[in-house]
């Protein structure tokens, strides 16, 4: 093992040590032998009261221990005295940890102000106020470390955290910036989003998972990135928790490169948007796209061709700053495509309010600040009657050196940046809500995304409005109202003092205008919300996450930061062949829980000889016993009910109909108390029942009509064990013959896929076994037959009642604590809804097979598009989640009843 890294006289200030990983942070470094300052408020994680007692324990432990520490009790806000405590005490100050935190997790539509502004005052206000008093320390002895607290809910956005989704990605922006501005003073500054357990967690997630989410396990990474030892990471941001480290960066796409002529039009920029979304070439950028040279390059290009020309009349558009610049251009361009445009400027809205008029469009003006939503909106309703789109456009620069910046700079900045984007959003909302429409395109910047120099405040506000953005699109999205974010690059009079005139000029503001346009339509072709574009000069382009696959420790060993710095070439990994492309937190959270069953004491056995093996062996060689399971008529009725049945249809719902019949796709409900002849943890390492997922189902019906009511007995086996390295996946089967005549009834094949449960040294590939692994995929071409099938809110409440009792379909808090906002639908359920749909149009099916691909919760539509292949014999169909556009079922295909073959009946 590599040397110890130690921390002697050097002095580091912890902001929340009062318990959780502030604690965690501050006795490690003491231990390492810093000097720790332990500031805590000693106030509750909502933010209230205030306690020295907090500190006070700490600096206690830490002193028994041999350490050295004192304590501060001031807000973050009031960085300065925290900064002063440390001077005092210690003489320097080396380390600084923004680890200070409040939540006020509410809906966006029962929001305050107050829980706003909160969030904002302790997470960016009191980060920015602690860096700021520790930076000409760092600048005069050339040396210090900074790390700032993001969260995945700032990164991917998070249902009922619009405050703290803002707060967080704002802690990117300032951290990449400080970055920028630091590294020639040996100034490293990153940011860490950390999954652990802390008084704001254990609310939502059970002791056990809580257990392995300790902060000890984020402290390691945080040791090496503040270690003298590293001079060149800076800027990062990276993936902590549950013994998982992985860094994530951004990646942009090839994108879309247009003429930047009059033939440069919404229309023009949907016909091809795909390559706006193309990641086949992408860049890894830390700034802006190199406008200029796509400039030329569009300016070679010939006209553009036109797609369908989009239509706003009747629709009322709000635009923010829309007195010049992009946002006079903004304003134009719905006008002159029929909508009628609200102008909100500070200064003066009049003079393109006029204009739109004269060019026979509809108009009015709103003289107000940002800031005052309620007011602007108000304004634009009285006008029109209604609003469909906004546009939060409004800014101004308050550009300085970090060393030089001062709250008369960041708070205005702050204010017209995020603070207005939130208020004039919130004031909309109710609105938006009622008619069950909106369209919201806010405004980023590349300093935002990547930092900039001497914008250390634009960039928190810019990168703060992409969090937000992200959870007003998740909250949304069921309302249909889309929320997107734009980073322009045109010549404005905010630019205009930094670029030469020329340029100016040739970096239109008419270039931005038509992806808006095509943001706020109802033509984006597939996934409408929640993205990230970066546009100008003719170009637009998707900017995304991409992680690296990172490493994963062992959770029953303990981890210190050099087991880190072993593996940091690992961690930082993107071209390994592993990097992935998180969308959201749960994205985040399945990695660190993939990682919890990952034991060093587990895998020792393995090496030590097949006992896995052996048992998978065993296994397949055994029969199991046989369960008994019973239904009758008001089952097959549950069941129908559950997957979608209406009190119209006779034939399911009523068993004096005289068709009355149950659902092919109940074949897969006897199946469930069937006894395996093996256990999970005995032929797979690591085995933990949170780390299963159900990938694939498959089903036959051995015999129609299938009856409404029997006694069946049940016999499973297993099939195959598949070692996919880092999880397993594991095949069983069952047989459901009816117990009185001993017909077979159904077969199932269930497919599981077992996070972090791999490396058993198993087969590599699975076997192919005909329709029940067949890849199925979808022909190119429409699909022949598309079905909508509206769930209820009470979809998986009645689903359940059929037998799968898993709380994560029922329990919001166990939902919660799966990375979901409410209870998900039942794959089986919707595997049932689809089917039901394939049956309805195409008649009895002698087997099925579907990959779940997604989830979908209760009250969304899905959509399942079929395709007759195989001289009208197969069925190959997917399901998609009408409101997100994403796929719940993929690969799925259902192979007909010869509808002439004897004993046959057919519902055709």
């Amino acid at each position: 093992m590599s040397a110890e890294l130690r921390f002697d006289d050097q002095v580091v200030v912890v902001t929340g040590a009062g318990g959780g990983l502030g604690k965690a942070y501050a006795t490690f470094f003491a231990s390492r032998g810093a000097k720790v300052v332990v500031n805590d408020l000693g106030g509750s994680f909502k933010g209230e009261g205030q306690s020295s007692k907090a500190a006070d324990v700490v600096v206690d432990e830490i002193k028994a221990a041999g350490g050295t520490a004192v304590a501060n009790y001031d807000s973050v806000e009031h960085g300065e005295k925290i900064i002063e405590t440390a001077i005092k005490a210690f003489g320097r100050v080396d380390v600084l940890l923004n680890n200070a935190g409040i939540l006020r997790d509410i809906s966006f539509k029962n929001m305050t102000d107050q829980d706003w502004d909160l969030v904002m005052k302790v997470h960016v206000k009191g980060t920015y106020k602690c860096a700021r008093a520790a930076w000409p320390y760092f600048r005069k002895q050339k040396y210090g470390r900074v790390i700032n607290t993001a969260s995945a809910a700032g990164l991917f956005g998070s249902f009922g955290q619009a405050n703290y989704s803002a707060a967080k990605l704002a802690m990117v922006g300032f951290t990449e910036t400080l970055a920028k501005e630091g590294i020639k003073y040996n100034i490293i500054s990153n940011a860490i989003a950390p999954i652990a357990a802390s008084r704001m967690t254990e609310t939502v997630m059970p002791p056990d998972v809580l257990e392995n989410l300790r902060p000890e396990w984020v402290v390691p990474l945080v040791a090496v990135l503040v270690h003298k030892s590293n001079t060149k990471e800076t800027g990062g941001i990276f993936e902590v928790g549950g013994g998982h480290v992985a860094k994530i960066r951004w990646e942009r796409s090839s994108g879309l490169l247009l003429k930047a002529d009059d033939t440069y039009t919404p229309g023009a920029i949907l016909k091809k948007w795909d390559k706006v979304v193309d990641f086949s070439n992408p860049q890894y950028p830390t700034g802006t796209n190199d406008f200029l040279g796509l400039l030329e390059e569009s300016l070679k290009l010939g006209p553009n061709d036109q797609g369908e020309k989009l239509d706003f009349t009747g629709r009322v558009a709000l635009v923010t700053g829309g007195g010049a610049g992009i946002g006079r251009a903004y304003c134009l361009a719905f006008a002159k495509h029929g909508a009628s445009v609200v102008v909100n400027d500070l200064v003066n809205p009049d003079d393109v309010v006029n204009e739109i008029k004269k060019l026979g469009g509809k108009a009015a003006g709103v003289k107000a600040s940002s800031e005052e939503g309620e007011k602007v909106v108000k304004a634009a309703v009285d006008a029109f009657g209604r609003l469909d789109i906004i546009v939060n456009n409004a800014g101004i620069l308050r550009d300085k050196a970090f060393s030089n910046m001062d709250d008369s700079l960041w708070d205005p900045v702050l204010n017209v940046h995020l603070r207005s984007t939130y208020k004039i959003t919130k004031a909309a909302w109710p609105i938006l809500l009622k008619q069950k429409y909106g369209r919201i395109i806010n405004t980023t910047s590349t300093s935002g995304i990547y930092g900039n120099f001497g914008q250390a405040n634009y960039a928190a506000a810019k990168a703060g409005i992409l969090g937000f953005s992200r959870t007003v699109a998740l909250e949304g999205a069921k309302y249909n109202i889309y929320c997107n974010t734009i980073a322009p690059n045109a010549g404005t009079a905010m630019t205009r003092t930094i670029l030469p005139e020329e340029l100016v000029q040739a970096f239109k503001p008419d270039y931005i205008a038509p992806l808006v346009l095509a943001l706020s339509s109802d033509k984006v072709p597939k996934n409408p919300t929640g993205y990230l574009y970066e546009v100008g000069s003719g170009w637009c382009g998707r900017t995304r996450w991409q992680r690296s696959g990172g490493v994963g420790f062992p959770v029953d060993v303990k981890l210190v930061p050099e087991e880190v710095a072993k593996n940091w070439s690992k961690i930082v990994d993107f071209d390994d062949g592993r990097a992935d492309h998180p969308e959201k937190a749960q994205d985040s959270v399945a990695k660190v829980m993939e990682n919890i069953s990952n034991k060093r004491g587990a895998s020792k056995k393995v090496a030590g000889g097949n006992q896995y093996l052996e048992a998978q062996k065993k296994a397949l060689a055994a029969e199991s016993p046989a369960t008994e399971f019973a239904y009758t008529d008001r089952d097959s009725m549950l069941y129908n009910l559950g997957v979608g049945a209406k009190r119209t249809e006779l034939a399911y719902v009523f068993e004096g109909a005289e068709d009355f019949q149950v659902l092919p796709t109940f074949g897969v409900i006897p199946q469930f108390d069937a006894a395996m002849p093996f256990n999970f943890d005995e032929v797979v390492p690591n085995f933990s029942p949170m780390m299963l997922l159900h990938g694939e189902q498959y089903l036959e019906i051995k015999k129609y009509p299938i009856p409404t009511a029997a006694k069946t007995r049940n016999l499973a086996k297993l099939i195959e064990v598949v070692d996919k390295g880092n999880a397993a996946v594991l095949k069983s089967g069952v047989t459901t013959v009816n117990a009185e005549t001993g017909e077979e009834l159904f077969y199932n094949e269930a497919t599981v896929f077992l996070r972090g449960c791999g490396g058993f040294g198993g087969q590599k590939k699975p076997a192919d076994r005909g329709a029940a692994t067949a890849a199925n995929a979808p022909p190119k071409r429409h699909p022949d037959v598309v079905v909508e099938s509206p769930t209820t809110e009470e979809q998986a409440a009645v689903y359940r009642l059929s037998g799968d009792y898993n709380p994560l379909h029922i329990d919001p808090n166990f939902a919660k604590m799966g990375g979901f906002k409410v209870p998900i639908l039942h794959g089986l359920c919707f595997m049932g809804i689809a089917s039901k749909a394939v049956y309805e149009k195409f008649g009895p099916f002698k087997n099925i097979k579907v990959r779940f691909s997604g989830t979908v919760l209760p009250g969304q539509t899905i959509v399942t598009e079929m395709w007759k292949e195989g001289n009208g014999k197969k069925v190959i169909f997917q399901s998609k989640v009408k409101e997100t556009g994403k796929l719940a079922i993929s690969g799925a295909a259902a192979e007909l009843v010869d509808k002439d073959a004897e004993g046959q009946n057919s519902k055709l």
